[in-house]
C-alpha cells in the first residue's frame, strides 16, 4: 500500500521517562534496536506486536530546533521519484536517501509550511 503512514518517530531527552510514560498510557511494547537512546515501538507488549514507531534522542533529529510533535513517515513505491515530487513542489531535502539496514531507504523532508516528514521505502536488501 503505497502513501499510507507507515511509521512515527518520537523525539525524546529520557528514553525511560518516555519509555515508561507510553507504556502506562497506551499499553505499547518497546524493543531495543541499535543505540541505547533508540527503541521500536510496538503496538503491543507480546512478542506479536506490530512495529508501529519509534522512540529516538533529539540528537537524530535533521533539524537544529527540538522537534516537539511526531516525525512521520510515509509508505512509498520509489524514494527517489518522492524525493523528485518534493524538490518540485517547493518543499526541502533535509535528509538524502539513507538506507536503514535490513529495512529500507529513508529520505526527509520539509513541506511548504515547514512541517518535518520523511518517506520509506521498504527493502530488506538495503545496507
Amino acid at each position: 500500500m503505497k502513501n499510507k503512514l507507515a511509521h512515527f518517530a518520537i523525539y525524546i531527552d529520557d528514553i525511560e521517562r518516555a519509555k515508561k510514560f507510553y507504556e502506562e498510557v497506551f499499553d505499547w511494547g518497546f524493543s531495543s534496536y541499535g543505540q541505547a537512546d533508540f527503541m521500536q515501538i510496538k503496538s503491543e507488549k507480546s512478542e506479536n506486536g506490530e512495529l508501529i514507531g519509534a522512540l529516538q534522542s533529539r540528537k537524530y533529529s535533521p533539524l537544529k530546533e527540538n522537534v516537539t510533535g511526531y516525525e512521520c513517515s510515509f509508505r512509498v513505491e520509489n524514494i527517489e521519484v518522492l524525493i523528485e515530487k518534493v524538490k518540485n513542489s517547493g518543499g526541502k531535502i533535509l535528509m538524502a536517501k539513507t538506507a536503514i539496514p535490513y529495512v529500507g531507504w529513508v529520505a526527509k523532508f520539509l513541506d511548504t509550511e515547514g512541517n518535518l516528514f520523511c518517506g520509506v521505502q521498504y527493502d530488506s536488501s538495503a545496507a
